[in-house]
C-alpha cells in the first residue's frame, strides 16, 4: 500500500503587500497567465562559460599574484629542498586547480600539470598534482604515465606525497599498475623508494575489501617486508604509517606483521604501526 502524502499548509502573513511586493505579484500572475515567450527570462547561452584555461606562464603568474614573501621564506626553511618558494597556502592552491581543471580539456590538463610540475616551483609543483588528482577519469592510462614518470626526479616529502595522492587515484581501477611501482622498490633515490608505500595507502582504507585489494594488501606488506632493513628515517615513516593506516581496517594483519617484523623496524616505526591496535 502506498504512503498517503499529506498536504502541506501555508498560512500568508496577515499585512498588506508592500508596493514592491504587489508589482512582482502582479508580474508573477501576468507571467503564469500568458502564453507568450518570455525570452528576457532565459539564459543566454555560454554565460556561464570559464573560458579557456591559462597558459602556463598565467597559471605561474597566479600563483605569484597570491604569493606572500615572508611565508615563502618560512617554506624554503622548513622543506629545506633548493628551490623557489611563493608563499601560497595550499588552500588557494586547490581553488585554483578547480577553476582550472573545469576550464580544460583533459589533454589540456596534463599538458598543464606537467609545465607546472616541471617548472620546480614549490606551490606550481602542488598545483600540478591537483590538477590530476580526481576519482574518475576515463581513459586515465596518459594521467597515470605523467604522474609515473614525475616520481624518479622526488626530491622531497611534501610535493611527493600530492603527486603520490594523484597517483594513488589511478590505482584503484588499475591495480596491475602496482607491477610499475614495485620496481620503484630498487631506486637509488629515498623518495622514489617512499613512494610505493604512499601511494598505495588507498588499499589500506577498505572495511570490505574485494579479492584485489586484498591481494594489493598483501604485496605491499611484503613491500614493507623489503624496506624495513632500510634505516633511513622516511621510510621507517612511511611503513609505520602504511601499517597504522591499514590496523584501522585490518587490524589482524596489522598484528601479524608486527610479530613476524616488528623487530625490524626502529622503535618510533613500531609505535606508530601499533598507534591504533588494542
Amino acid at each position: 500500500m502506498g504512503r498517503k502524502r499529506g498536504t502541506r499548509v501555508i498560512v500568508a502573513e496577515d499585512r498588506p503587500l508592500t508596493e514592491a511586493e504587489a508589482a512582482l505579484a502582479a508580474e508573477a500572475a501576468a507571467y503564469a497567465a500568458s502564453d507568450a515567450d518570455y525570452t528576457q527570462y532565459e539564459e543566454t547561452p555560454g554565460e556561464d562559460d570559464l573560458g579557456p584555461p591559462p597558459t602556463l606562464a598565467e597559471a605561474i603568474a597566479a600563483l605569484e599574484a597570491c604569493g606572500d614573501a615572508e611565508k615563502a621564506l618560512g617554506a624554503a626553511a622548513y622543506h629545506q629542498v633548493d628551490r623557489r618558494y611563493l608563499g601560497v597556502p595550499v588552500p588557494l592552491i586547490e581553488d585554483m586547480a578547480r577553476l582550472w581543471r573545469a576550464q580544460a580539456t583533459l589533454e589540456e590538463r596534463i599538458a598543464l600539470a606537467d609545465g607546472l610540475w616541471h617548472s620546480d616551483i614549490h606551490e606550481a609543483k602542488i598545483a600540478a598534482a591537483k590538477l590530476l588528482t580526481q576519482a574518475r577519469i576515463r581513459p586515465d592510462d596518459a594521467v597515470w604515465r605523467t604522474i609515473a614518470d614525475w616520481v624518479p626526479g622526488f626530491d622531497a616529502w611534501a610535493v611527493a606525497d600530492h603527486a603520490c595522492n594523484a597517483g594513488g587515484r589511478r590505482l584503484a581501477g588499475a591495480p596491475e599498475r602496482l607491477a610499475e611501482i614495485e620496481t620503484w622498490l630498487d631506486a637509488e633515490n629515498i623518495w622514489t623508494r617512499r613512494a610505493t608505500l604512499v601511494i598505495t595507502l588507498p588499499f589500506t582504507k577498505s572495511n570490505h575489501p574485494d579479492a584485489a585489494e586484498q591481494a594489493a594488501r598483501a604485496r605491499v606488506l611484503g613491500w614493507c617486508v623489503r624496506l624495513a632493513p632500510d634505516r633511513d628515517w622516511f621510510i621507517q615513516k612511511a611503513i609505520g604509517w602504511w601499517l597504522r593506516e591499514l590496523s584501522k581496517h585490518d587490524a589482524e594483519a596489522v598484528r601479524q606483521w608486527l610479530a613476524e617484523h616488528g623487530a625490524t623496524l626502529k622503535p618510533f616505526a613500531r609505535k606508530e604501526a601499533s598507534k591504533y591496535l588494542k
